[in-house]
């Protein structure tokens, strides 16, 4: 940290508080006096003026009103009210009254803070006003501030019954406002009335009051009039005075008032013309005390006959020190601070005793702030330039005042070299941070572009945009010329530059013209009010206040150390003279040379001798000898240098905690979490930090030189050798590494951050969620302010401050009643701030930040400058990786993230990277830092860049076989991404985990599946996995869709490749058996056919006697090995089923299959409606299904093969031909598609045929074609004709007596057909009688010797019977008879034939 041992803070800076975003928007609210309009008071016009009231509790760390103040600004008839905070962002803060035909007296604002209220008391030179606004303690439900915005106390200002007749009065013209004085005081009464004391147009002040704005009934204002003479005398009533009238001269005019209040009483202090003050008590009415300033003035002649109209008058109060009166005396070119204390006796009676006389040779006083120990004060010099100074009165003996480091304008000319482009060249000094405001730059292009309505309220980004193209249209609108050279096109582009430039130095000049101090005397904070910003003065150390110190101050510091302090601080104070001898010296060309070597990371030792030797080589007012002559002043130049050094210098070893500390109390964290919060704050705290690198780089640049310039001047001169050795090894070494580190802190300040998209923050947000840093210290990732924000800004206020508070408030810190010292936590914070920012120091917050925050341009910027500190290398290699990531450059990237893992378990970054519960490779810290980074390129998805960085740590895993198994196992995954398929059957093969190389293999297998690479997948050698590998496609085969995906194919492919015919043989046969089972449409059918057949052919490449397989189990389970086991219903473990005995089939029952399959899908080709019923169908129900569609060869083909019956095939046939007989015209049609399915007998050319006719042709060839005993399928077509009702076509009849016609005759008998059945007995019986025996089939008729022939005589019985049941018939009873009378003659045949054969036998 910085050495502030020796060097005590006594200076001050001031910071621009001036927002870089849109203006502000501010509600405008218009007052107009009720009548006409006022007289010709209205037209004039008093000078701009400013103020400001701190809350009473802004220092307290609990109170609402922390760090927050409200300042004001008048300007002619307008009003403008703004409320800051330093720890939140107030909403609607902003306000702006109108006074209509009014001017606003200057400081004629006063603002005052009761329980309930902020009451804002305002003067112009016609009217008297009240403004009553809520107090913030009033409009929030809890004192703690936890949001980083609220609403101001102007809000609702809108609703304010600021027109309320109550709430303003109208100065009356007796006694009538002084023409000469605009002298001012307003206060509030005990009981809450308004109370306004101006100057009298007759001499002395008078005094309005305002009755309490809760006042009842109608309160009139009153007047009172206060005059030198001791007799006082109210109005009566109304605006009519009966004032005492007493002789009173010109001279005696109030020129300052101030209020002092106290108890239920008033003390007016007010300074006269007449170079006296007089204190007036407004309860009693009369003067209590007069004192002659002049008194106290050295040389008074010449001021006594002036009158005194630039006097002013100041009061500070303290409960411990009483009432301080500070008046500034001015007389031309010399100017006289007295401060008095009021001593009171108790008589009452009052006096001054004067503490302290402070002269001052400035001329213009503007403004000047009192406290009980200190004065600051506001000047403008002879040149118009803003001087702000301050003095302690009670401990400067010398009377010796602190000059405050002013911010200065721009430069007024932008110096542009050769290879700059001018357009970016002026951009980049209009934008540059801090330069210009963005009122200023509003202004300066509203003139430019002629005012351009379409120009108000631009964001930044916006502002840019439209300087550039009002420059460019000026530009091209100008040049009359269409050819130019290039240096004459560039010289144009200068000049309108160079005009625009001019214009926004002008507003900016106009806009920076202070008006007002503002001091807080509760936290030591001092503002400075602008016209058309804030300021603030912020302390710096001594180091930096000599340093840009005017040269007549620095002298007076010089001589003042001289006297005072010790012989080391002036060694100190004339090093820095020599130092300032050198700056002032330096060229721009030389200063842009160390500019350059910081920038490209070259030597700055060797840029400070190129200057030393440029200097020397152009001295032509005597530098080196002014340089000499100052360190002959020094004692001891080595310490001096060290010294410097070391207060420059903010490296540490200290770990600074990381955000606010658990251990602290909930409210107390609370209390905490928004401190120095807001923008304002931010800003303020990192333009110091950028002003403090901006000063601090050229201040080692100086002592380079001067270190430079002591190795030149040797022994000779001063330096001793050991000296001169300590010099060259160790101070220019360190000075060079401090020259560095503020060059990198000071671009830092100055890089203005990108917006990000928010689909580029989600993105980032789930990268830290991988690395495991969403908690830590990054920023949570949120879109940008609307304003601009350098990086250190956004560093600050995301991280940096969370960090710097907990570092301030320990846990064991009493915060009750702390009260909060500006300068000393702003020095606290800025240092902290700059040890965040160190870039030697341990801590990796700001590049941490930048990540989390998706600044990666900047990031690669920041790391490349950070180089040559040499520290926290691992860490800015992975940050360079992650930059390189995102900006699509993988390999570079992961070069960066190989250099990294050298340093893990060195680097406080890197370890917290790697410290997680979830990392699966826990054995070497290096190993999970690539796990990590696995991780990371795993989200990305860069695959190549995984493989290459797992190869590289599996050298790293060399022992440890679990990790060599994960990384193995990510090579696998990602080279099976990539589709390197034998690269990652090769990862695969290495893997040493058994249970991992079996999740990798099955993940190979349905990956290659699904791409459909399965030659790749077939030909791997799987050398000790064949049988997991099996195992694997079968499961997939079985437990996924058929028609989706092939493992069963690619299973007998992998077979098939091995030679091994009858396990593929099996796989396709047990392929075919589920097909048949689940996929029941006609691609699987075909499917199916094509299995067995396959099948078939695997087992007739095998030797007979090996030509078999086992039969899969139908409707088995097949389950994974490692899979849960199954339970049943009351949560037991289910048996496992007992296997049942096992089947072989051999090549005659697998082409018994294939040709059920391959009738399965005929069928299903015939009728697709039956394919869903047909897949998984026995032989007999297939023949049924045949049979109804018609394909009558293909079903009697089928019985053929499987021994079935033929009987469901004729009877089928039987009824086709019935309903063909009895159909219509669809029947027939529907026939022919049938018909044409079944091989036909021969064609018939000789006539024409129809369906009916071909059915009974079939039907005929098939009794011919099968025949079997006794003739069945005749039986059975006749019985199904005959049970329809058909008749029985000749030709069946004629076809079934030569087979059996007794049957037929029982048929006859059986459907009650008696005249068939006697038709059929008669020829039967001729035909045994040898009368048509052929018919019959009958071979030798009856005869002796011939075979024995016989008679149905059991069913001709049965027809006697049914003929002779009813005698009445006559038909029936004729039809008997013939029977009988055949029979009768038959046997007589018969008796006839067995005589003749007995006696042949005999």
């Amino acid at each position: 940290m910085a050495a502030s041992v020796v060097l005590s803070e006594r200076g001050c800076l001031e910071l621009s508080g001036a927002e870089r975003g849109a203006r502000r928007r501010v509600r405008e609210l218009l007052f107009s006096l009720p009548g006409a309009a006022l007289g010709a008071g209205a037209a004039v016009r008093y000078a701009d003026s400013a103020g400001g009231c701190w809350y009473q509790e802004s220092a307290q760390l609990g109170s609402v009103t922390r760090n927050r103040f409200i300042h004001w600004a008048t300007s002619g008839d307008t009003l403008e009210l703004v409320e800051e905070s330093l720890d939140i962002n107030l909403l609607n803060n902003a306000v702006n009254f109108k006074f209509q035909n009014c001017s606003l007296l200057p400081g004629g604002v006063h603002i005052f803070e009761t329980l309930h209220h902020v009451v804002i008391l305002i003067l112009t030179n016609q009217t008297a006003h009240r403004l009553l606004l809520p107090h913030p303690a009033r409009m929030y439900r809890s004192n703690l501030i936890t949001d980083s915005q609220m609403q101001s106390i102007f809000t609702d200002v809108g609703k304010v019954h600021f027109r309320d007749p109550s709430n303003y009065c109208v100065i009356p013209l007796l006694p009538g406002l002084a023409a000469n004085s605009t002298a001012s005081a307003a206060w509030l009464s005990s009981d809450g009335g308004a109370l306004f004391a101006l100057p009298s147009a007759s001499g002395g002040i008078f005094i309005l009051t305002l009755p309490p704005h809760d006042a009842h009934g109608i309160a009139s204002t009153s007047v009172v009039e206060l005059k030198q003479s001791s007799v006082m005398q109210r109005l009566l009533t109304g605006w009519m005075p009966t004032a005492i009238r007493g002789d009173q001269s010109p001279s005696d005019l109030p020129v300052s008032l101030s209020v002092h209040c106290r108890e239920h009483d008033a003390l007016l202090f007010v300074l006269y013309q007449d170079h006296k003050l007089r204190m007036w008590s407004y309860k009693d009415q009369m003067c209590l005390m007069v004192a002659d300033m002049l008194e106290y003035v050295p040389v008074n002649k010449d001021l006594r006959l002036a009158a005194g109209t630039g006097h002013k008058l100041q009061l500070a109060y303290s409960e411990t020190l009483g009432l301080y009166i500070g008046v500034y005396l001015h007389a031309p070119k010399q100017g006289q601070f007295c401060v008095f204390q009021l001593v009171s006796t108790e008589s009452h009676r009052y006096s001054l005793d004067h503490i302290s006389s402070l002269f001052t040779s400035q001329e213009t006083l503007i403004d000047f702030a009192l406290t009980t120990a200190e004065i600051w004060a506001l000047w403008y010099d002879d040149e118009n330039q803003t001087t702000v100074k301050y003095i302690n009165f009670e401990h400067n003996v010398a009377g010796q005042w602190n000059q405050v480091s002013v911010q200065p304008l721009p430069a007024e000319e932008v110096d542009i070299r050769d290879d700059q482009d001018p357009r970016e060249t002026f951009m980049e000094a209009i934008f540059m941070p801090g330069q210009f405001t963005n009122a200023a730059l509003h202004k300066a292009l509203q003139i430019f572009s002629q005012g351009a309505e379409r120009l108000i309220d631009l964001s930044w980004d916006e502002l840019k945009k439209e300087i550039t193209i009002a420059v460019e249209n000026e530009f091209q609108g100008n040049v009359t010329e269409y050819e130019f050279s290039q240096e004459e096109f560039r010289q144009l582009q200068i000049e309108f530059w160079s005009k625009f430039y001019a214009y926004c130095l002008q507003y900016q000049e106009e806009l920076s013209r202070p008006l007002a101090l503002l001091l807080n005397h509760c936290s030591n904070m001092v503002c400075l009010l602008k016209k058309g910003y804030l300021s603030y003065l912020a302390p710096c150390s001594l180091m930096d206040h000599l340093y840009l110190l005017p040269d007549e101050q620095l002298i007076n510091e010089v001589e003042s150390t001289a006297l005072e302090e010790s012989e080391f601080s002036h060694d100190l104070v004339s090093l820095v003279q020599c130092l300032r001898l050198i700056g002032e010296s330096v060229s721009v060309e030389m200063a842009l040379t160390m500019e350059m070597a910081c920038c490209h990371l070259q030597s700055p030792e060797r840029a400070a001798e190129q200057i030393l030797k440029d200097l020397i080589a152009n001295d032509t007012e005597n530098l080196m000898e002014d340089i000499h002559s100052k360190l002959q002043e020094i004692k001891n130049p080595i310490n001096a240098i060290g010294v410097l050094i070391r207060e420059m210098d903010y490296e540490t070893d200290m770990e600074m905690e990381r955000g606010f500390n658990i251990a602290q109390p909930l409210n107390v964290r609370m209390h905490l979490s928004q401190l120095y919060g807001s923008s304002t704050t931010v800003n303020m705290v990192c333009r110091c930090v950028h002003k403090v690198s901006m000063t601090r780089f050229l201040i080692c640049r100086d002592l380079l030189i001067l270190q430079q310039l002591l190795l030149r001047l040797g022994d000779a001169v001063i330096l001793g050798g050991s000296q001169l050795f300590h010099t060259q090894q160790n101070l220019l070494h360190r000075t060079s590494l401090l020259i560095l580190s503020y060059y990198l802190i000071r671009w830092a300040s100055q890089r203005l951050a990108s917006d990000v998209p928010i689909d580029e923050l989600e993105s980032n947000l789930q990268h830290l969620s991988v690395l495991k840093l969403t908690d830590s210290t990054a920023v949570t990732p949120l879109k940008l302010v609307s304003s601009p924000q350098t990086i250190v800004e956004l560093f600050f206020q995301e991280v940096a401050r969370k960090h710097t508070i907990s570092q301030l408030f320990p846990p064991n810190a009493a915060l009750n009643d702390a009260g909060l010292s500006w300068p000393q936590m702003f020095s606290a914070i800025s240092s902290y701030l700059l040890q965040f920012l160190w870039p030697s120091n341990p801590g990796f917050l700001f590049p941490e930040c930048l990540m989390g925050a998706c600044q990666y341009t900047q990031l690669q910027e920041y790391i490349r400058m950070l180089e040559p500190c040499h520290v926290n290398v691992g860490s800015c290699r992975f940050m360079m990786g992650r930059c390189y990531l995102v900006m699509g450059e993988g390999h570079k990237a992961l070069d960066c993230f190989c250099e990294a893992a050298s340093e893990v378990g060195k680097e406080e970054f890197l370890d917290r990277l790697i410290k997680s519960e979830e990392v699966e490779m826990a054995s070497t810290p290096r190993l999970q830092y690539y796990d990590k980074v696995l991780r990371l390129l795993d989200t990305m998805r860069l695959p190549e860049l995984i493989i290459r960085l797992a190869s590289l740590a599996i050298t790293e895993a060399a022992d440890d076989w679990r990790s060599q198994a994960t990384l193995r196992t990510c090579i696998f995954k990602h080279h099976l991404d990539l589709g390197h398929n034998s690269q990652a059957y090769e990862a695969l093969t290495h893997n040493p985990d058994s249970s991992r190389q079996l999740d990798c293999l099955r993940q190979l297998v349905v990956v290659l599946c699904e791409r459909s690479q399965l030659q790749d997948l077939v030909e791997f050698p799987y050398v000790n996995l064949h049988n997991e590998v099996v195992g694997i496609i079968e499961y997939r085969a079985r437990a996924v869709d058929l028609m989706t995906h092939n493992y069963y194919e690619l299973l007998y492919a992998f077979h098939i490749y091995r030679h091994n015919y009858r396990k593929a043989g099996t796989v396709m046969f047990e392929y075919g058996m589920r097909l048949g089972r689940e996929v029941r449409t006609l691609p699987g059918l075909q499917k199916q056919a094509n299995c067995y057949l396959a099948a078939i052919n695997c087992l007739r490449l095998i030797r007979p006697e090996y030509a078999w397989i086992v039969q899969p189990a139908s409707g088995a389970v097949y389950e994974r090995p490692g899979a849960s086991p199954k339970r049943s219903h009351d949560g037991e473990c289910a048996a496992t089923p007992t296997g049942s005995q096992v089947e072989i089939l051999e090549l005659q029952d697998l082409e018994r299959e294939c040709m059920l399959a391959r009738i399965r899908l005929t069928l299903a080709q015939h009728d697709p409606s039956t394919a869903a019923i047909t897949g998984n169908s026995s032989p007999m129900e297939l023949v049924a299904l045949l049979v109804q569609a018609g394909l009558f060869d293909t079903a009697i083909s089928l019985c053929q093969t499987y021994n079935l019956s033929l009987r469901p095939v004729f009877e089928g046939l039987t009824f086709k031909c019935i309903k063909l007989q009895f159909g219509g015209e669809a029947a027939l049609t529907e026939a022919w598609d049938w018909l044409a399915t079944n091989q036909l007998p021969s064609v018939i050319t000789t006539k024409e045929t129809s369906a009916t006719d071909e059915a009974w042709r079939l039907l005929s060839s098939y009794l011919d074609r099968y025949k079997s005993q006794n003739c069945p399928y005749h039986r059975c077509v006749i019985n199904k004709l005959l049970s329809h009702g058909v008749p029985l076509p000749n030709w069946l009849i004629n076809s079934y007596k030569k087979v059996d016609a007794a049957e037929l005759l029982r048929l006859y008998l059986n459907y009650d057909l008696l005249d068939e059945a006697v038709d059929l007995v008669l020829e039967y019986v001729d035909a045994l009688l040898g009368k048509g025996h052929d018919y019959f089939g009958i071979e030798f008729p009856l005869s002796a010797t011939t075979p024995i022939v016989w008679l149905p005589y059991s069913a001709i019985d049965q027809l006697l019977q049914a003929l002779g049941e009813n005698t009445n018939n006559r038909y029936k009873a004729e039809l008997y008879q013939k029977v009988h009378d055949k029979l009768k003659v038959y046997q007589q045949q018969v008796d006839v034939a067995t005589r003749d054969r007995l006696y042949r036998r005999n």
